[in-house]
């Protein structure tokens, strides 16, 4: 009992390494990767990971929302809330703790370990909020921000590269069927710090589309939208 003590002691510490916390507070990350299934063969009066889990899921999707909200100014709620679901769900979350090495250190029974419990994406995606909410706990906001920001990282890029947004695909349409395209500026109404745009999409040979916004980028894609729509085109 006191070798597996001392094994699992020196897998929370290669774990800590991994994702560059040192806790104060041991306890919690130890709660963070107990699986429900381990609860009947360990110490009684342990709990399992999912309150931490419950808390991890809201810090994540705050710590998302905050980069995307500043990365993507010029975009509205309808246009950040895709971004935000495919960054913040249990595959993304499964990603990252494989990226993190938790499948290891994760404590449970060991019919649930035979049967490959940790490689499970449901498991996996549960322990890596359970950690961010222990992050968050001992180490404040920045902590956690600092897990996601390493683990998530090649996430956001790889998100980033495959959003493909109207203009793009009605500018590589009007380049296949040899068309010109232009955006043309109708119409700016509203006070400085609020203002509303309407931008026609024109495309040689075609009616304009219009497309209105609280920037010139969000009223080029809604007029690309339109065209899009109105011709049947598909990306």
């Amino acid at each position: 009992m006191k070798a597996r003590g001392k094994q699992h002691g020196q897998e929370l510490g290669a774990l800590e390494a991994r994702i560059g916390h040192a806790f104060h507070n041991r306890a919690l990350l130890d709660e963070a990767l107990t699986h429900g299934s381990a609860l009947d063969v360990v110490a009684k009066g342990r709990r399992s990971y999912n309150r931490l889990e419950f808390l991890g899921d809201r810090v994540l999707g705050l710590i998302v929302s905050d980069r995307l909200f500043r990365e993507h100014a010029g975009e509205d709620e309808g246009e950040l809330a895709p971004r935000l679901n495919a960054l913040v769900n249990k595959r993304a979350c499964a990603r990252a703790a494989r990226a993190a090495g938790l499948g290891a250190a994760i404590v449970m029974s060991p019919s649930e370990d035979s049967s490959g419990g940790r490689d499970k994406d449901a498991i996996l995606g549960d322990v890596c909020e359970s950690v961010i909410g222990a992050l968050y706990l001992d180490g404040g906001l920045e902590a956690a921000r600092a897990f996601v920001v390493r683990f998530w990282g090649d996430a956001f890029d790889a998100h980033e590269s495959a959003v493909r947004d109207a203009k793009t695909v009605l500018q590589e349409w009007a380049a296949a069927h040899k068309r010109g395209l232009s955006y043309v500026l109708v119409e700016q109404t509203g006070p400085e710090h609020a203002p509303r745009f309407v931008i026609e999409a024109q495309v040689g040979g075609y009616a304009p589309t219009r497309g209105e916004g609280a920037s010139k980028r969000q009223a080029q894609r809604a007029a690309a939208e339109a065209f899009l729509k109105e011709r049947g085109v598909h990306d």
